[in-house]
């Protein structure tokens, strides 16, 4: 019986260490963006994903998001006609989701 105790202990224990030690080696990149001088979402923005190429599309809210990315520094293009373009750095870090706010200046 003791045996069997021992057994099922070490069990346990040996399976709560191999999920502790679990590492998520991706990242997401998650934002919104907003008009500069209004400070309100804009809809309908095209952002483009550095080196990858992907892109996303914001919605009424102004919000989008890249998930299970590479970690790495990513550089993140945005652009609406009637706006000029902006670009900002990210550097994604493994397990975590990299939230970021970018403003867009309607052109005169």
């Amino acid at each position: 019986m003791r045996k069997i105790f021992c057994a099922i202990l070490s069990l346990l224990v040996l399976g709560s260490c191999s999920e502790s030690s679990t590492i998520d080696a991706f990242s997401d990149i998650t934002g919104t963006v907003i008009d500069l001088e209004t400070s309100n979402p804009i809809d309908g923005v095209t952002i483009t994903l550095a080196p990858t190429g992907k892109s996303s599309v914001t919605g009424a809210d102004g919000y989008f998001e890249f998930l299970d990315l590479e970690a790495k520094q990513y550089t993140l293009t945005v652009q609406k006609t009637g706006y000029s373009t902006n670009r900002k750095i990210v550097n994604a870090v493994a397990g975590e989701e990299e939230s970021v706010s970018i403003t867009l200046q309607k052109q005169k």
